[in-house]
């Protein structure tokens, strides 16, 4: 009988928030027990940066008394560990370049030093994404220390209730799903889909609306105005069955995000059979191709977002056609359970390293 592996994860404040890498980490820890494995996690206090570093030996204790077989450093934290490490071997689980992606440009410069010097304690580094990894080969690190371990494809194995008809009266009904922060571009959108006439759409919007207060006061004045009222539907943050429920009945998928690591918005919604739209940016143009499962523009490119909706919109055959393709695609990636198999294969080989 395979022992159970005991793993401990290092993250940062709550590992409940419905955002990215905590989906991420959570369906692992729960997919854990199918592959003899645990996964816990322990988490560094929310503290303003750079002031992080002063919990490391409090947090390595919370860890070290786990007695865990490995440990694995979510890159969020990395900048706390640059200067401590637990002594069970660690790898890395990454989900943004170092020096991550929404900071202004002195703590970017900062926090890249710090993530770097945090990456020499790690043994392995798991990347969400081939444009992650690519990201880390250009700064030098060594290709045998990168192993890519997407998301799943598969959102929720049952999803919420049907939520309706969300064209309401429209040509198409629109999913956009993120977080309303400046990187994910929902401005950009709103200008795109305001230049459409009335009947072309309904926008449906999810995610949550108090990332960045100062960016979300302008998307709810731009909503305020005549051109956008009563064509856009706020849903704010769903639960995972319910953003499932959402895809299954939306015509198109569209975020003009510039910064993606992943993406795994774009590969949950291509998975039920929806077109993509958005910038050709970050890892999106490894997820679809223009023409082939959606459509992607230049990023900044206002107008011509907004001509992909309306082909959308006046084309369905168009959309069928992308949308097939989508899914097509979208099926060659793993699944969560696939998934959880690459990273504690990956975690049983660091532990068993050491």
């Amino acid at each position: 009988m395979t022992r159970t592996l005991r793993g401990v994860l290092v993250t940062l404040g709550d590992p409940t928030q419905l955002t990215g890498g905590y989906l991420f980490h959570r369906r692992l820890a729960e997919l854990a027990p199918a592959h003899a494995a645990t996964l816990e996690f322990v988490s560094f206090p929310e503290r303003p940066f750079p002031w992080g570093v002063v919990d490391a030996r409090q947090v390595i204790r919370q860890v070290e008394a786990r007695r865990p077989d490995a440990v694995v450093m979510d890159s969020i934290v990395a900048w706390c560990l640059a200067f401590a490490a637990p002594r069970p071997p660690m790898l890395g689980m990454l989900h943004q370049p170092p020096g991550g992606i929404d900071f202004p440009r002195a703590r970017t410069s900062v926090q890249r030093r710090l993530d770097r010097l945090a990456y020499r304690h790690l043994r392995r580094l798991l990347v969400a994404s081939e444009s992650l990894a690519g990201d880390l080969l250009a700064q030098g690190q060594a290709p045998t220390r990168i192993s890519v371990v997407p998301p799943g494809r598969d959102v929720a194995a049952h999803p919420g209730p049907p939520p309706g008809d969300l064209r309401l009266g429209r040509r198409a009904s629109f999913l956009s799903v993120g977080n309303w922060a400046g990187r994910k571009g929902i401005l950009s959108l709103l200008e795109a889909f305001a230049a459409l006439e009335p009947p072309v759409g309904t926008l449906h919007l999810v995610g949550r609306t108090d990332v960045e207060p100062a960016y979300a006061r302008r998307v709810w004045a731009r909503l305020a105005q005549a051109d956008l009222r009563d064509r856009v539907i706020v849903r704010g943050p769903l639960s995972v069955a319910d953003v499932a429920a959402m895809y299954s009945a939306a015509d198109a998928f569209v975020l003009p995000s510039l910064k993606e690591p992943f993406g795994t918005v774009y590969g949950e919604a291509m998975a039920f059979g929806l077109p993509v739209v958005g910038w050709r940016a970050g890892n999106v143009p490894y997820l679809a191709t223009h023409e082939r499962e959606g459509l992607l523009v230049d990023p900044g490119d206002t107008a011509g977002l907004s001509a992909a909706l309306m082909r959308l919109a006046d084309d369905p055959g168009l959309r069928a056609r992308l949308g097939a393709a989508a899914r097509e695609r979208a099926m060659q990636r793993p699944t969560w359970d696939e998934v959880a198999r690459m990273f504690f294969d990956h975690v049983r080989d660091v532990a068993g390293s050491a």
